[in-house]
């Protein structure tokens, strides 16, 4: 319902007339000498999401009757527009909540009444229970992925805004849940953020190796490699993290660990490497690959870091595993007849 024309003044009841006022054309009561402004009405809406869910309103009066939309209405003189979007959150949906922030604030002309000013906040829910309001015919929570279209535009504006500043949080999120959950097989830890990072590992094993040997060849703590053939130390390096890859991919279980990586801790006692020698190459390899992925633009944005913590984390897990049996091997091989032969595995030298 758009306003109707001011007539009279309603201090003197004297009759409007129209005055430019700094190029504006505006109300003016000749007999009280004042302006009067037409302001666009102020209306509030909350986002209020559980689980994933949004809570929607439908509406049981003109305009839109039947159509969904956020909590909303008019902020009544004398309360802040805060308390106005709490009052209509509890009012239409019958729940108590707290403003946890400003989500979006739109302007627009509405055909039924007139300019408006939607400030919209993202509210917690914090108590009461679901029923709709005298103007409202139903209450629900709706899947963020399956919103009906909703009544008014700057709704949808709120929404999408909403969205959008809650992706890289809810992507987080879901990948860390998912990384940590150990009831689940490596196969079954697909879409991780992280996965990015790990392609690039992919992508550049050749240059990690041939770093790894530089390092390894002259690092204090691996004088046992030191006049090691650096072809063989290559060979060894890459094969290292092609099967870190394929663990990742879920092409390689930990049962493939244990049986490779026992035999590699057998073989590198009957070369008389130092284990401590070899605990420290694993760490070498370790750093390499975390500092050459990180070294190609990951601290750009908060998600970008988070895929490096989850990346380090998942590191930690492979390497730990392959330190632990190549421990388990070497130890075994110490007990056995320094005769004894081991069987080749899948062709690999090691």
């Amino acid at each position: 319902m758009k306003r109707h024309p001011r007539l009279f003044c309603p201090h003197c009841s004297h009759k409007i007339e129209k005055k430019d006022e700094n190029g504006t054309l505006r109300d003016w009561c000749r007999n009280c000498r004042i302006y009067f402004y037409e302001n666009p009405l102020p209306v509030v809406s909350a986002i209020v999401v559980q689980d994933r869910r949004i809570l929607l309103v439908k509406r049981g009066r003109a305009p839109y009757k039947g159509l969904w939309c956020l909590p909303t209405g008019f902020a009544e003189t004398g309360e802040s527009i805060e308390d106005a979007a709490l009052r209509e959150l509890e009012e239409e949906a019958g729940i108590q909540g707290k403003i946890i922030g400003l989500v979006d604030v739109d302007s627009c002309t509405n055909y039924f009444y007139g300019d408006l000013i939607f400030v919209t906040f993202e509210i917690e829910y914090g108590g009461g229970h679901l029923r709709y309001g005298d103007d409202s015919v139903g209450v629900e929570y709706f899947p963020l992925q399956k919103i009906p279209k909703l009544a008014f535009k700057s709704n949808t504006k709120a929404v999408d805004t909403y969205i959008k500043s809650k992706s890289d949080y809810w992507a987080i999120r879901d990948s860390f849940s998912l990384s940590l959950d150990e009831s689940l097989p490596a196969e079954a830890k697909k879409n991780l953020l992280s996965d990015h990072l790990v392609n690039i590992i992919e992508q550049n094993a050749r240059d990690i190796a041939e770093n790894c040997v530089a390092d390894v060849r002259t690092n204090w703590s691996t004088t046992g490699y030191h006049d090691f053939d650096t072809t063989r130390l290559f060979k060894r390096f890459f094969i290292i993290l092609s099967q870190f890859g394929k663990w990742l991919g879920g092409f390689y279980s930990d049962n493939d660990i244990r049986i490779f990586y026992t035999k590699v801790g057998k073989e590198r006692r009957r070369e008389n490497l130092p284990l401590a020698d070899v605990l420290s190459t694993l760490s070498l390899i370790k750093r390499q690959v975390f500092t050459f992925t990180i070294s190609r633009g990951v601290w750009e944005k908060t998600i970008n870091i988070y895929m490096s913590l989850e990346l380090d984390r998942r590191i930690m897990l492979f390497f730990d595993k392959v330190a632990y049996y190549i421990t388990r091997g070497y130890e075994s091989q110490e007990m056995e007849s320094p005769h004894a032969s081991i069987k080749p595995n899948s062709g690999f030298e090691i």
